[in-house]
């Protein structure tokens, strides 16, 4: 994986149809925020000292009071902003689903989604017969040619695909369109590596007790989908299955290897594939993708492209069609029949996550149709839910924050000349988006049904292959976003040079008109500090100011950026979220890269907008003290053990508590909290990682 759709979200499993509160539920477990408070006093533990663990200092009494209900993997501050955005999102669904809008219409297609999906009775009587002739399909391959077909036919692309370990398709690889790194004016298809329904790579070969616990479950919710679904021999498939993801796995590269941009720029001519990735009938599997005219791709992964493609000479047909088979009963369970829907809740759900119960039906609904529809929903939200003040309000602070990074670029000593002229022109070209994008997609040409989710399952997920394939080697739009304005997140995008702000963010607790600038600034000043440092991160400065991979530091100026930023992955290999299982410092090296640099601008943007007055004291505390305290409850949560496990395997993004704790890098910090070498998380000021 990398991480050109580059997040700060970190990983708290609102998996669209599986996990989380009712937002009732979520709201009744936060605390309230003093009413002229930027900050949460009642989320802080003020008994706990802040140089000791200042996460629990910010977090301590929120942590304390919060209860995961029984259908949540975790419950912090990004998902209590969801469910609030879930709620807003649910009001212009359920309005739409009660008007009687125009055939064909975004409204009237909004609405039929979202009845195919409460229509449990349909579900039950069109899912399995609506799934059996593509099992059907798959039963009838015969030979490595027809495997080659059905291959090419079940393709998919996705534009959010990179933030995956792996492609999770009916597939062994993926298809992402964007940008080519080597002429970022026009788009290019990228083949990634997937064919695996564990969270990545590790869950298959680890040799811990846990993992191994993980895989024997595995097996046995393989075996219970297939008999589900009405096949035979359903326990030795899921052997096979299983012993063939596993296989797979083998082949496949690590997410911290995956984050390497110039390993993964790797161009191939359609006439190269036979020859580095022999053992599939490439022709064939391009001809039925719709690639059969295209002559050049970006492989990601090399290596794993090659060692899965020669899984087709060496497993058996019977293999290939059991692991298809099972492949696309997982992709459509929740079309297919509630046997399946709750088989499939059970493993990902329960057994990964430790989450018990699954959201409410209606609030699943809603979640499918905002990320199926999601410009058509995004057009009524940002109507209804995001005004001009406040779009204007978040672009100020954006321009505070992209002036504070460059002094500090002019200020750095170490970057030669030429470097730091190339840093500040990218830093000036940056495009940054706030709210919602200047023009919405079109949903022209993709029927729903009211009564038939499977096939408006199937036809979205062929809606956008086509419009995929449809742009490559076209111009690309600088303008377009890869998320929707009702999602609770931000984005900076290398090869676009841009950033994009989802409205869903720009709201309370993260970002509020009323609250002091400190919270404003400690709160969503860091959110927007962390994206725009990706610009010049591990993976950003790869870059430059139009999207291309072309190294523009010197010699000299690398090896210091990597030195002092080993020394920030160091410090995150310290951290132990169980006795068996650290933190990958390498793996989530970029996004801690991105919260130092991003904290330490917001920090300086902050004392900039104050135009050398002194900010307010609030409930005896200095606006420093507010500015570090909004950052720390930025990341407060509480996370079951599971899904901590799988965070730390298999995310970019290191678990909140960690993150809170950048403030060990930031000098203002000690100073604000009169931080001693006594306490627990001083760090010298040598040791202290200053990268911008």
């Amino acid at each position: 994986m990398t991480s050109l759709t580059r997040r700060i979200l970190p990983l708290l499993l609102l998996c669209a149809l599986t996990i989380s509160a009712s937002p009732a539920q979520t709201q009744s477990q936060t605390p309230a925020q003093t009413p002229d408070t930027g900050i949460s006093i009642p989320a802080m533990d003020p008994a706990v000292r802040p140089g000791d663990n200042f996460y629990l200092y910010a977090n301590g009494g929120f942590i304390a009071r919060t209860k995961l209900p029984a259908d949540r993997a975790a419950i912090g501050v990004f998902s209590v902003l969801s469910d609030l955005s879930f709620k807003q999102t649910a009001s212009i669904i359920e309005d739409a689903a009660k008007a009687n809008a125009p055939a064909g219409s975004d409204e009237r297609k909004i609405a039929d989604l979202y009845h195919s999906y409460m229509d449990e009775s349909a579900i039950e009587s069109h899912g399995l017969a609506a799934l059996k002739p593509h099992l059907a399909e798959i039963a009838a391959i015969h030979n490595p040619r027809e495997l080659a077909h059905a291959l090419g036919l079940t393709l998919r692309a996705d534009v959010d695909a990179l933030n995956n370990t792996n492609f999770h398709t009916a597939n062994i690889f993926g298809l992402w369109v964007a940008p080519s790194f080597n002429d970022p004016e026009h788009y290019a298809p990228y083949f990634l590596q997937g064919g695996i329904e564990l969270p990545n790579r590790d869950y298959y070969l680890a040799d811990s007790g846990s993992m191994k616990e993980i895989r024997t479950k595995y097996r046995t919710h393989i075996a219970a989908m297939f008999r589900l679904a009405g096949l035979s021999d359903p326990e030795a498939r899921a052997i096979r299955v299983l012993a063939f993801e596993t296989a797979i796995a083998k082949q496949q590269i690590s997410l911290a290897d995956s984050e390497d941009i110039h390993k993964a720029n790797n161009p191939w001519h359609a006439a190269d594939f036979t020859a580095k990735a022999p053992g599939l009938d490439w022709p064939e599997f391009f001809r039925a993708a719709g690639l059969d005219k295209l002559d050049t791709f970006i492989v990601w992964q090399p290596t794993a492209i090659t060692g899965e493609a020669a899984l087709v000479a060496s497993q058996s047909i019977d293999g290939w069609k059991d692991l298809l088979a099972y492949h696309v009963i997982e992709a459509y369970a929740s079309s297919t029949s509630k046997a399946l829907a709750d088989e499939r809740f059970a493993f990902f759900g329960t057994t990964l996550s430790g989450t018990t119960q699954q959201r409410p039906r209606d609030f699943r609904g809603d979640v499918l149709v905002s990320a199926t529809l999601g410009d058509a929903v995004g057009q009524l939200y940002v109507k209804r839910f995001f005004s001009p003040e406040a779009k204007a309000q978040a672009e100020a602070i954006v321009a505070n924050l992209i002036a504070a990074f460059r002094v500090r670029l002019e200020n750095i000593t170490w970057m030669a000349p030429a470097t730091k002229k190339e840093a500040i022109t990218k830093l000036g070209t940056l495009q940054v988006n706030i709210g919602y994008p200047d023009h919405w997609r079109s949903y022209t040409g993709y029927e729903v049904k009211p009564d038939n989710l499977f096939a408006n399952l199937w036809g979205a997920s062929l809606f956008d292959y086509r419009y995929a394939l449809s742009r490559i080697g076209k111009a690309v739009d600088r303008k377009e976003w890869c998320m929707t304005p009702q999602t609770v997140n931000a984005v900076n995008l290398p090869l676009d040079n841009g950033l994009n702000f989802p409205a869903a963010i720009l709201q309370p607790p993260f970002f509020d008109p009323k609250a002091p600038a400190a919270h404003n600034y400690g709160a969503i000043g860091t959110v927007i500090g962390h994206e725009i440092s990706h610009t010049f991160d591990s993976e950003g400065a790869a870059f430059d100011s139009m999207g291309r991979v072309r190294n523009w530091w010197t010699p000299e100026d690398l090896p210091h950026f990597n030195t002092v930023t080993s020394a920030l992955a160091a410090q995150y290999d310290t951290y132990t979220p169980f006795p068996d299982l650290h933190v990958n410092g390498r793996q989530t090296l970029g996004e801690s890269i991105a919260d130092v640099a991003g904290l330490a601008a917001a920090y300086d943007a902050f004392h900039a907008s104050l135009k050398g007055s002194l900010a307010p004291k609030v409930d005896g505390f200095t606006g420093d003290q507010q500015f570090f305290i909004a950052f720390g409850q930025n990341w407060g949560g509480v996370t079951r053990d599971a899904a901590l496990r799988q965070q730390v395997l298999s995310d970019p993004h290191a678990p909140g508590e960690y993150r809170a704790l950048t403030v060990r890098n930031e000098d203002g910090w000690y100073n604000a909290f009169d931080v001693q070498p006594t306490d627990k998380l001083y760090l010298a000021p040598k040791d202290r990682v200053r990268i911008w």
